[in-house]
């Protein structure tokens, strides 16, 4: 799935990422409402419901700071912006090591971002709650070429080349990946709910 597809108003968004670059407010505004669901899901993934919408804000400071300079398309922004992302919650895994922190529970009620279409039938009856959880039981790095992949919609050359990694090898842990997340049994009861 190319990020170049972001659907009907994909104009809309072409013409707020240049209007956001000039300093428009509201094209901004635009962006962050396309972008922000699917950055949440990879954060979620990746680091888990207590700092995803902290890292996410942090990345969307960053965003805003350096997007007179971007230059590129909606695929460059999409893989500028997560790779932002990534690199901040690896920064905030570096300082967690350095100082633990002993967090309290969240008191808030997790926002539950309209999920977008999936690539694999194995996530196509999961809730994004349901399928938050159930990518997050994977090994971190499959976690992270999964939300990557498949719940933030990146191509696999975009994701190769934030995580690091080949494409065959990206493509290779996504599907090793969903085949254990087949197994699940979230998404076993998943696809006995939708018979």
């Amino acid at each position: 799935m190319s990020l170049s597809m972001v659907g009907p108003g994909e104009a809309s968004v072409d013409d707020a990422l240049v209007r956001a670059r000039r300093g428009d407010e509201s094209g901004f505004l635009e962006l962050y409402r396309s972008w922000q669901p699917r950055l949440l899901r990879y954060l979620r993934i990746r680091e888990g419901d207590d700092t995803a919408d902290d890292l996410a804000a942090e990345t969307w400071l960053q965003v805003v700071r350096d997007l007179p300079r971007f230059s590129g398309g909606l695929d460059d922004l999409g893989r500028w912006l997560f790779t932002i992302a990534r690199n901040r919650a690896i920064d905030a895994g570096r300082r967690e090591a350095r100082t633990p922190v002993v967090l309290v529970g969240d008191v808030t009620t997790i926002y539950d971002a309209p999920a977008a279409p999936l690539e694999e039938q194995v996530m196509e009856r999961i809730t994004t709650a349901r399928a938050v959880a159930v990518v997050r039981s994977l090994p971190p790095a499959q976690a992270d070429m999964v939300g990557l992949r498949v719940l933030a919609g990146l191509d696999v050359a975009t994701v190769a080349e934030i995580t690091g990694r080949t494409p065959g090898a990206v493509r290779v842990a996504v599907h090793r990946a969903l085949q254990t997340l087949a197994q699940h049994p979230a998404v076993r009861v998943a696809r006995e709910e939708a018979t």
